[in-house]
């Protein structure tokens, strides 16, 4: 049942100027590992990487790294240290340095479900309509810079062994693209996002396969051998917990937050929206409530998970503390200012929001603390 609702306030930590015109842009994104934190934003020209924690002190500098294609074939992963930009494309997987050189490129089957070509650039498809709307895989950079987590499409590297219509989850050498390790994800994506974990031998991935399903899978490299279970056949992963132990779902509904060992993936507690929170101010009693698919752990008890997305019909976005440790919410965030749109993790115990414009980026902690 919904009780009271308590209201905890949020401390603005600082605000950041998104460094591309939104206009001809992705949203402003960061990126995190432990002791290193990025702001990220794509155009369909450059790729720009902020260190976040030089922008809280004041003294932020900007790394460029030139796109091989425009946004909508594809996305983007930056190391940690701001050495490359791995941009996983409809037809490879391409690392690139802040001066235009081409590190490494892994060729892989076509993401155009039409189309059985093994493209040797993107200059064969850039004009057909068709590879526009490709589906897609996706790229992640480990913790420690040196392994790139990779979902493609077979082949993969030119080997003719692999079925085409193979979707691989591959472990590759982030200095030259060595393929180290892979499996087979049984699934037929069209989309899919990875969610790191603080040990750079693991991972997460969710593979969005339109209304067929959204496999969450749970990746593990051992140095010798690339294992990965399936956490579940609807779920969307959302975050891991500061000390690598716990991971955060929602399924595809959006009905329930779960809490899930990371060590087997088995389910410990979930929170489910509509018997935790109370509907908004201006509902009509038209509509349900339910969980974005965005949320962040603020320390390893606390996360904060918004409902945005269903609020939006009523007015102002609101976000909610959650206890980690017995599933139940702890209170409505309160802002010195609206906020919009979902809460996403910014690590180090903070959480960000992107303002509506998508030209500034909002950081985040629970008042009083630092």
């Amino acid at each position: 049942m919904v009780g009271r609702t308590v209201v905890v306030a949020a401390r603005l930590v600082t605000t950041i100027a998104a460094p591309l015109d939104p206009a001809s842009s992705e949203a402003p994104r960061v990126l995190h590992w432990p002791g290193r934190r990025l702001l990220v934003q794509r155009g369909d020209t450059e790729v720009v990487a902020l260190d976040l924690d030089a922008c809280v002190a004041g003294r932020a500098s900007a790394v460029r790294f030139p796109a091989p294609w425009p946004r909508r074939f594809g996305t983007v992963a930056v190391s940690p240290g701001r050495d490359a930009a791995v941009f996983a494309g409809v037809h490879a997987v391409r690392s690139v340095e802040a001066s235009g050189a081409t590190r490494w490129e892994v060729r892989h089957g076509c993401w155009y479900g039409g189309c059985s070509l093994a493209h040797s650039s993107f200059d064969e498809y850039a004009l057909d309509e068709d590879h526009r709307y490709a589906d897609s895989g996706s790229v992640a950079v480990g913790a420690d810079g040196g392994l790139v987590w990779a979902h493609v499409r077979a082949p993969l590297g030119g080997d003719a062994g692999a079925e085409g219509d193979q979707e691989l989850w591959a472990v590759l050498d982030a200095s030259d693209g060595r393929v180290l390790g892979r499996v087979d994800t049984m699934t037929a994506a069209s989309g899919s996002e990875h969610t790191p974990h603080p040990d750079p031998t693991r991972m997460g991935l969710s593979v969005g396969e339109g209304e067929e399903g959204s496999p969450a899978l749970w990746g593990r490299w051992d140095g010798q051998r690339l294992t990965a279970v399936q956490i579940g056949t609807e779920l969307v992963l959302l975050a891991v917990s500061p000390s690598g132990g716990h991971l955060l779902t929602v399924d595809v509904g959006q009905w329930s937050l779960s809490l899930h060992r990371a060590e087997d993936g088995s389910l410990l507690r979930e929170l489910d929206a509509r018997d935790a929170v109370p509907p908004h101010p201006r509902s009509t009693g038209e509509g349900r409530v339910y969980w974005d698919c965005d949320a962040a752990f603020v320390d390893q008890d606390t996360i904060v998970a918004g409902t945005s997305e269903c609020d939006a019909r009523y007015g102002a976005a609101r976000h909610w503390l959650v206890d980690a440790r017995g599933t139940a919410l702890r209170g409505e965030v309160s802002y010195p200012f609206p906020v919009s749109g979902p809460v996403r993790s910014a690590g180090d115990g903070a959480w960000y929001t992107v303002s509506e414009d998508r030209t500034s980026v909002h950081l985040w902690k629970p008042a009083g603390e630092n």
